[in-house]
């Protein structure tokens, strides 16, 4: 190996002296480190002045250029466009039929009827409350009330037969009345220690086990929700208010489940609030869309203005004049040539409306077929020559 290496050595030595460098590859199989480093160096010198004279040459032909046929430049065609713009809000959903259920009585929890997740219907029995000997006391009242209308079916037979006297008759027949009166509000008591559903749903959590003491106005049985008839409601800012009504297309997102649904205005408010300056607006959820429940967080698009003929252009070339007046630069005069297409720059005064994606409305100024300066605009002046990119 070392004889090799004097070989390689001697080799690169004789090709020097023979008049020409050893090649990178040459030092590399010789294992020159310090030549290999001394012909980096060289190099990058080397690729250091190339760049410079490249960099040289072609300032030199961009300032020619210039000086021949103007700044170069790209240019944007206008075309009219269906335009829709959006008011992006956030709300949740929620549903009027979202109720946690109460006791009307005090009692022990005897009995409940129904398991979370379990769908019932209006009016179903969803649990019992301990009546506390009401069912026996009015079984009682009953008893007394039957030998009240006795004695009052007796006494209107002898008052029809003007046998007797007036003031048994009317005795016998308030003393039956009162009795009836009695069951009846003993009964609706007794109804109150049964929990039934107010509407059709499912039982999404019981809240109280059975066995439990209750008490009206204090304790939470269980709560009932009808996924149903679920909405949005949101407040909008009143600058809106002539934009947004009953009807209007809304674009409803659920980030976290991923999935967007088309919807409509259903109800504005009537009032603003004072507070924030606002008024809310209801938005119609389908819960047929799957995974949706109630207080699950939405982004709202609505439309609030729609044009089918716009035009729009990039916010980017805009600029404005001393006097604050908005502008645009457009090719005017264009002659085809070669390399390059001519043309002069002119400034146009615009009107702007509404923006949307770094898109901007355009309601003055420019028209259909207009080519407008879109890079190298901001470096051109008014009459100036100019040459369009390809």
């Amino acid at each position: 190996m070392k004889h090799l290496s004097i070989l390689i050595i001697s080799t690169v030595l004789l090709a020097s002296c023979g008049g020409g460098e050893p090649s990178v590859d040459e030092l590399i199989a010789a294992g020159e480190t310090d030549a290999i480093a001394q012909r980096k160096t060289e190099l990058l010198n080397q690729k250091k002045e190339l760049e410079n004279e490249i960099r040289s040459i072609e300032n030199y032909m961009d300032n020619n250029a210039v000086k021949r046929a103007g700044s170069l430049v790209s240019v944007k065609t206008v075309n009219d466009t269906l335009f829709k713009h959006y008011v992006e809000l956030q709300g949740s959903v929620d549903t009027k039929q979202n109720v946690t259920l109460m006791p009307e009585m005090a009692g022990v929890l005897t009995q409940v009827y129904v398991k979370e997740g379990q769908r019932v219907s209006r009016g179903q029995r969803l649990a019992r409350i301990d009546d506390g000997g009401l069912a026996q006391q009015i079984e009682q009242m009953k008893v007394q009330s039957e030998l009240a209308r006795t004695t009052y079916e007796r006494q209107k037979r002898l008052w029809d037969q003007n046998i007797g006297s007036e003031i048994q008759f009317l005795q016998a027949k308030t003393a039956y009345e009162s009795q009836q009166s009695a069951i009846r509000s003993m009964q609706q008591q007794l109804a109150k220690t049964v929990v039934t559903a107010p509407f059709s749903g499912v039982i999404d959590d019981v809240i109280t086990e059975q066995g439990n003491t209750v008490t009206p106005g204090m304790t939470r049985l269980m709560r009932i929700v009808n996924l149903d008839d679920m909405y949005i409601e949101v407040e909008v800012p009143e600058t809106y208010i002539a934009d947004i009504e009953a009807g209007t297309d809304v674009e409803v997102e659920f980030p976290v489940l991923g999935k967007t649904m088309n919807s409509k205005v259903r109800q504005t408010s009537s009032f603003i609030n004072p507070a924030n300056r606002s008024f809310k607006i209801e938005i119609p959820v389908d819960s047929e869309n799957g995974n949706i429940k109630p207080n699950l967080t939405a982004r709202l698009k609505i439309n609030d203005y729609t044009r089918e003929d716009a035009i729009l252009i990039p916010l980017s070339v805009i600029s404005e004049n001393s006097n604050g007046e908005q502008y645009v630069m457009v090719a005017t005069n264009r002659e085809s040539g070669e390399p390059y297409d001519t043309a002069v720059a002119k400034r146009r005064l615009i009107k702007t409306g509404k923006t949307s994606d770094n898109m901007i409305e355009i309601l003055n100024g420019i028209q259909e077929g207009d080519q407008i300066l879109v890079e190298g605009a901001r470096s051109v002046k008014e009459d100036q020559e100019i040459r369009i990119k390809a």
